[in-house]
């Protein structure tokens, strides 16, 4: 097995937390989206709570990630 630097360890990581905090993100975004449109009388704050709401468990799962490469 060749040797990895730690470097090119943490840009994995990195990439990783960033495609997931977009992924997370929209789809939060997305599902607030749909609620706002079916329950709440087209209002917007339900989609900037379900696009935080996922961004904050992309940064939880990225903080776990990157702690557990000491």
């Amino acid at each position: 097995m060749p040797n990895v630097f730690f470097e090119e360890q943490i840009g994995k990581r990195l990439d990783r937390c960033v495609s997931d905090t977009l992924v997370k993100g929209c789809g939060g975004l997305f599902i607030g989206s749909a609620a706002a449109l079916l329950f709440f009388k087209r209002r917007a704050w339900p989609a900037w709570v379900g696009a935080g709401f996922g961004i904050g468990v992309a940064y939880k799962t990225c903080e776990k990630d990157l702690i557990s490469l000491k």
